[in-house]
């Protein structure tokens, strides 16, 4: 058997370094998760006893918010993972080989940056909705109306050329990277964030379902985690990302004609 050369060696290991960072990420976000929301629905007197406080003060902004960025890299994470390996991959073997790993992870950085932003914006949303009394202090929707105009709205984002043409960039890692490579720190910056925004783009409708079935629902982050994770990397998901479209508009119209009549 041949020996590796040098720069499959460290392609290998940059793999597993990336790989690896990015598991850990993934599995911390959820040790914040999992706890806080099996408290929420038990106790509450426990690491979710926060959430019961009456007023929007600085501390309980700043502790929303934060969940909301843990649960947005929890969930986002695992199926941004093929882009950054590929992106290694192709910073090892060029002339910036050296700076590899930094490149890396400023292209994390940028993606983590978009969906950030996204946290800060569901943040002021759920404020908004508290407010109009649109959500139940389990932080779902108490009207069906609302519930029912939220899936019908995302069903319907599922069958639009903007929604498509951002899940062909997430599922397409290749030729995302071939259309918008910039050498350097910067470039890897500049490219983790286009790609974060590509997946804003395919997914920020699926993520407002979590004041549907509940922002703390542990069962339906995990059901909408996977359901992402497969749209981007399953062969099936394009197609699949069609069907659930109108699942969700009929889970939809239900919920509208349960909340009318």
């Amino acid at each position: 058997m041949k020996d590796r050369t040098p720069i499959e060696t460290l392609v290998r290991h940059d793999r597993w370094l990336v790989g690896g960072a990015l598991a850990v990420a993934t599995i911390l976000c959820w040790a914040w998760i999992v706890p806080m929301a099996r408290d929420m629905y038990g106790a509450m007197d426990g690491s979710a006893a926060w959430m019961m406080r009456s007023t929007w003060d600085p501390t309980y902004w700043a502790l929303l918010f934060a969940m909301w960025i843990v649960m947005m890299a929890g969930m986002m994470l695992p199926s941004a993972a093929p882009a950054m390996l590929l992106y290694g991959c192709v910073v090892r073997k060029s002339p910036d080989a050296d700076r590899a790993p930094a490149q890396i992870y400023a292209f994390a950085g940028g993606y983590l940056l978009i969906w950030t932003a996204f946290s800060l914006g569901a943040t002021v949303l759920q404020y908004a909705l508290a407010r109009a009394l649109l959500l139940s202090p389990m932080m779902a929707s108490r009207d069906p109306v609302f519930g029912g105009a939220l899936l019908i709205a995302a069903g319907v984002y599922q069958f639009t050329p903007f929604k498509r043409a951002c899940l062909n960039a997430c599922r397409s890692p290749a030729e995302f990277l071939t259309r918008h490579w910039k050498n350097g720190m910067y470039g890897g910056f500049y490219m983790g964030a286009a790609s974060g925004l590509y997946c804003l783009g395919c997914c920020w409708a699926l993520m407002l379902l979590l004041f549907v079935g509940g922002v703390m629902n542990l069962w339906w982050i995990a059901a909408l985690t996977l359901f992402v994770l497969l749209e981007k990397v399953a062969p099936f998901g394009a197609q699949g990302g069609r069907l659930s479209g109108l699942a969700l508009c009929a889970m939809g119209a239900w919920s509208l004609v349960r909340g009318i009549s």
